[in-house]
């Protein structure tokens, strides 16, 4: 029996980096995963790779900062899908930049997204799932939600308020059937690593020198995989994890920890 046999997966930003591994993993043990993307086109790619291979998948066009467009795709996912029994918030952005020189609107874009879009994938699906009597939130973190990362001001604001949603939820729904935990990962080879590596470091042996330091950073000395993210989150969201619920979990090579 594959872990998620029969579940209902929404995945948000899930045509890209961590979001696609998930998508593909949650595809891979047996639930149909509804892709939240504002990049159709990234979307629907995932979408054919998993059909190609024997799953179910539907793309959903959706922006998770505007309210509305998180309604329409969630009644989209009801019609096509049925109730959704997991929920995963991994769409977000990033930025750089401390508290002095991030403007306000780069300020208001980034909790846009990361916090407000977080809250409304939340209002939205949550009531399904009381109404169920089950399911289960997985939000996308950070370590920088934990500790000081230099230049990541916005950034780390937003990720500490997904970790506070994490525990807000997991308190109030837990007498409702609904586990809700969270991912903290470190630094993870993704498209945002090697768009920031280009456009700050446009040397190519800047660039490699960069890349080097950004990946003895962790402890154990490279970067993540977004397969060794989308590995917990399979966990993190089967019936195996049905005893934890609140937990911030830490993803990052040792950074936490040994560092």
């Amino acid at each position: 029996m594959k872990r998620l046999s029969e579940k209902t997966a929404i995945v948000t930003g899930g045509g890209k980096g961590i979001g696609r591994a998930i998508s593909l993993r949650f595809a891979s043990e047996g639930a149909k995963v509804a892709i939240w993307e504002r990049d159709l086109e990234s979307a629907d790619e995932i979408t054919r790779t998993i059909r190609e291979q024997g799953g179910d998948g539907l793309a959903v066009n959706c922006d998770i900062g505007d309210a509305q467009s998180v309604a329409n795709a969630n009644r989209m996912t009801l019609d096509s899908l049925g109730t959704p029994d997991v929920l995963v918030n991994n769409a977000g952005i990033a930025h750089v930049g401390n508290a002095t020189n991030t403007s306000e609107e780069d300020f208001d874009q980034v909790m846009q997204i990361n916090a407000r879009g977080t809250f409304l994938c939340l209002r939205e699906v949550l009531p399904h799932m009381a109404k169920a009597g089950k399911g289960v939130v997985l939000n996308l973190a950070s370590i920088a939600s934990r500790l000081g990362i230099a230049d990541r001001f916005a950034y780390s604001a937003s990720k500490g308020a997904v970790l506070a949603m994490t525990l807000s939820v997991a308190r109030d729904f837990v007498d409702q059937g609904i586990r809700c935990n969270c991912v903290c990962p470190g630094r993870v080879r993704t498209p945002f690593v090697d768009g920031f590596l280009k456009k700050f470091y446009p040397d190519d042996a800047e660039r490699n020198e960069k890349f080097e330091e950004l990946s003895k950073y962790q402890p154990i000395g490279r970067m993540g995989d977004p397969d060794e993210i989308a590995n917990l989150a399979a966990f993190l969201c089967s019936d195996e994890a049905s005893f934890i619920t609140g937990g911030a979990y830490d993803v990052d090579g040792g950074v936490m920890s040994l560092r």
